[in-house]
């Protein structure tokens, strides 16, 4: 009975040994912070955040079991992102998701040891955030939005709708785009062979907006490039009105003001840039580090157009244009 016994008591022991050093190491919950420069009312950002919950959870990694996502919505306004970037830091999460470039920045401002990992940025090697590409070198990295050479695209599908457009304002905010030289300059290298002019349009505000769309408006077969920074996505609604308004063509590399009012659009695809930083925040979380994980282009591009805004303007868009498009609005 004794010799039961004891058998007994260390089978019982070696089955239920495994599940207490389980739950013991299941009970550390690995704490992220993301830091998004767009309100939590705007509906795409949350899809955003959705992708990357979604391809967590398809990792392994479930909410309130494994890991906890603190997310902060800082709109597109730079106190309030410094502000939030300092609080969140100041909780020592063991990683930061941060959606684009100012989250980033200001992020780099409170640590330099802190993993981050970016989802939208332009000019990561530009913006001081990596030293390369392959080798980012400190503690950032992650998936970059679009080439600069994407500038003649724009053009090209500009002058396809409109081939009487011989002007193009290029509309931005550079509180929170402060690497729009990257994209900038090589748009307005490419002009000539459109036979297009090509000025700037920073607008600092929301009251500098129909000033621009309506300087712009009065310009000889102008039109305008809506750059799709976090102060322009938040007043997308607003663009599309003045669009309207004024009757004017715009284009832009964001799927979002295609769907209120811009002619077209034509850039990556801003989910799937989310969806996938779900890979590195996995492999970070499992000992790899950002200084060599290599820095990630884009890898599905999108073409919308909106017939219905061209229709507005007095356009018609080339069927061979509409049969191109990922997407048509009618």
């Amino acid at each position: 009975m004794r010799r039961r016994e004891f058998i007994a008591l260390v089978g019982g022991a070696a089955a239920t040994c495994p599940l207490a050093v389980r739950g013991q190491q299941g009970d550390r919950i690995r704490r992220i912070a993301v830091l998004m420069a767009y309100a939590e009312s705007d509906s795409e950002a949350q899809a955003w955040v959705a992708a990357f919950r979604e391809s967590l959870q398809k990792l392994g990694w479930m909410e309130d079991r494994d890991i906890e996502i603190n997310v902060r919505w800082a709109t597109g306004d730079r106190e309030t992102i410094e502000r939030f970037a300092k609080e969140l830091v100041v909780s020592r999460p063991e990683l930061f998701l941060a959606s684009s470039t100012p989250p980033t920045a200001a992020l780099l401002q409170q640590t330099r040891s802190i993993p981050i990992v970016f989802a939208l940025v332009s000019d990561p090697v530009g913006s001081g955030f990596v030293a390369s590409f392959p080798r980012p070198g400190g503690n950032v990295t992650g998936f970059t939005t679009m080439e600069p050479t994407m500038a003649g695209k724009w053009l090209e599908l500009l002058k396809e709708i409109t081939p009487r457009v011989a002007h193009v304002a290029f509309l931005f905010n550079p509180a929170s785009a402060p690497y729009v030289e990257f994209y900038l300059n090589p748009f307005k290298a490419a002009a000539p062979s459109f036979a297009v002019e090509v000025i700037t349009a920073p607008v600092h505000d929301t009251s500098g907006l129909e000033s621009a769309i309506v300087a712009e408006a009065r310009e000889l077969n102008g039109s305008l490039f809506v750059w799709p920074d976090a102060f322009m996505a938040a007043h997308r609604e607003e663009i599309a009105l003045l669009l309207a308004r004024y009757r004017i063509p715009a284009v832009s590399a964001q799927r979002i003001f295609a769907e209120v009012g811009c002619l077209l659009s034509y850039g990556s695809d801003s989910v799937d840039n989310f969806r996938r930083t779900a890979s590195y925040v996995d492999r970070i979380l499992k000992g790899e580090k950002p200084s060599e994980l290599p820095v990630q282009a884009p890898v599905k591009f999108e073409l919308v157009i909106n017939l219905k805004a061209a229709q507005a303007v007095g356009l018609v868009v080339p069927v061979h244009l509409q049969q191109r498009a990922d997407r048509v609005i009618e």
